[in-house]
């Protein structure tokens, strides 16, 4: 950002709030989403600040909203975690070949070291693979910078852009100044555009050759674009890094000459190549995956890597210290801290007690529920990813002996359900297993391991207004299951653990949704009534 496209404001943000703001000011007209650590604030921040934000049913739904908004002229943001960019994967892959005349900017928020996840997948490699531009921001500034470059960029070249944060990035507060005034938005309106937006084969190789040219075209911009910058050093050490790690790297070694890399796909090689030509060793330093490294390579460069061991986890200063001296000795034990658990009072407890003290075989989903593993109930044997609790538990009753199929129930959360487990119900009624099945959903009313989202179930929008509400119990039936059972657990743990034995032994297909309001929510909700 230029000095005359900034006021005297400073502004102290988290990459999230960063980005929301931008999103306002750059005149984004929609943003959507699924809440998900570290992604979750940025489309609450848009919604408090004006802007027109929605919660999606889940990643895949939002991006092609998003999509249909872009492809009509408007300026639209998806927002999601790193695992959520796994589900919106189907649409993200094809909306590259399409031509967008609208802004499409899909942030991918990573959680390298899981801090609140269940893998540590690198989604640069989805920006390769999908043949996307990619965007990384090392603080709130350049996440407010990068977000109007998105745009900029997703309009020039017709096309999304991925940018791509991770956890530091996304909670850490650095000084943000804004541009003086935000710009207008565009006028959306419908061009009839077949070739261009209905990927049938004959278009999709046409447009397959087209996005490759785009590529080409903005390697060679890349070069110049201003997106990447050489802090100036000490030739003897070179650095290669983008995102939080260039923060870390120019603590860490403070003598070094680094190129800071912006944007990460596609690369700017002459840079890399004339950079590394200057410094007499140079050390590519990033989190996860060897991404830069073999990009570099692939190229005839010669650069260094970090060890295997520094592929888990966040890096930070000490870390990168111990890069650059190539120290593979075992590094310290992380402090223990008190491990998570769920809150005293909350209504997934009688259920957890309930199926631990049953024996049953638990396949269970992605939620605060998840914690059902921990002691004192250890009463979850899987869990995968969003909606997984059901078709998992299918499979395991198809193949086990009836009497250990017997003890096999699904457990799943209310925005779960919506989000994933909807079509492993249609799946439980499509092919039934010969012992039946059990599904448990935990409803309380709120996606409350992100910060108590609201979502379809809940009969509330993002910015709390009205919406009509999802019935599961209706939606059960409506494909076949007869076997409906809704029911306070905490209220009479005595009647539900009848109802689940009852369920268990009847051979039927069964769902039941114990229904408890989050004690969180709760309480929140009455704080918002007497504000």
């Amino acid at each position: 950002m230029s000095p005359q496209d900034a006021t005297e404001d400073r502004l102290l943000l988290s990459g999230n709030e960063a980005i929301a703001r931008a999103a306002l000011d750059a005149g984004v007209t929609l943003g959507t989403g699924y809440p998900g650590t570290p992604s979750t604030e940025i489309l609450e921040t848009f919604s408090a600040l004006g802007g027109r934000a929605q919660w999606a049913p889940n990643e895949k739904v939002a991006l092609e909203v998003a999509l249909g908004a872009a492809f009509v002229g408007a300026r639209a943001v998806a927002t999601m975690k790193h695992v959520g960019l796994n589900v919106a994967a189907d649409p993200f892959f094809t909306a590259a070949y399409t031509d967008i005349p609208g802004a499409l900017v899909v942030v991918s928020a990573d959680d390298p070291g899981l801090a609140s996840s269940q893998n540590e997948q690198d989604n640069r490699r989805y920006a390769v693979a999908a043949g996307v531009p990619m965007l990384e921001p090392s603080d709130s500034q350049e996440a407010y910078d990068f977000t109007f470059e998105a745009v900029r960029m997703a309009e020039k070249w017709r096309m999304p852009v991925l940018l791509r944060v991770t956890t530091r990035i996304c909670h850490s507060k650095t000084i943000v100044r804004p541009r003086k005034a935000p710009i207008d938005k565009p006028e959306p309106r419908f061009e009839r555009d077949a070739r261009g937006r209905v990927m049938i084969p004959a278009h999709a190789r046409i447009a397959h050759s087209r996005l490759r040219r785009k590529l080409g075209e903005i390697a060679d911009w890349t070069e110049n674009s201003g997106l990447h910058r050489t802090l100036d050093g000490e030739s003897s050490l070179g650095i290669v890094a983008s995102g939080v790690v260039a923060a870390h790297v120019r603590e860490a070694a403070p003598q070094a000459r680094v190129l800071k890399l912006g944007q990460t796909y596609p690369l700017p090689i002459q840079a890399i190549r004339e950079f590394v030509r200057s410094v007499d060793r140079c050390v590519a330093i990033e989190e996860g995956d060897p991404y830069l490294v073999e990009s570099i390579r692939a190229e005839g460069i010669a650069v260094e890597g970090k060890a295997a061991m520094y592929r888990f986890g966040e890096l930070n200063v000490s870390r990168v210290r111990r890069i650059l001296a190539r120290d593979e000795s075992p590094e310290p034990e992380p402090p223990k801290g008190k491990p998570p658990e769920l809150c005293k009072g909350c209504p997934h407890r009688t259920a957890f007690e309930t199926l631990r003290d049953m024996d049953c075989i638990v396949t269970g989903d992605i939620g605060c529920y998840t914690l059902g593993v921990l002691p004192p109930f250890q009463a979850m044997d899987t869990c995968v990813c969003m909606g997984a609790a059901i078709g998992v538990g299918l499979g395991m009753r198809h193949a086990l002996p009836p009497e250990q199929a017997r003890r096999v129930v699904s457990v799943i959360g209310d925005s779960t359900f919506v989000h994933s487990g909807i079509t492993g119900l249609v799946e439980m009624a499509y092919n039934p297993p010969s012992t039946g099945h059990v599904v448990l959903i935990l409803d309380n009313g709120t996606t409350a391991m992100t910060g108590l989202q609201d979502h379809p179930g809940t009969g509330r929008r993002l910015d709390r207004e009205p919406a009509d509400k999802l019935s599961f119990e209706d939606l059960a039936r409506s494909i076949g299951i007869q076997d409906v059972h809704v029911i306070d657990g905490p209220g009479d743990p005595v009647a539900f653990r009848r109802l689940m034995e009852e369920c268990l032994a009847s051979g039927k297909l069964s769902v039941v949704i114990a229904r408890r309001p989050c004690i969180l929510a709760v309480a929140r909700d009455k704080k918002m009534e007497q504000a």
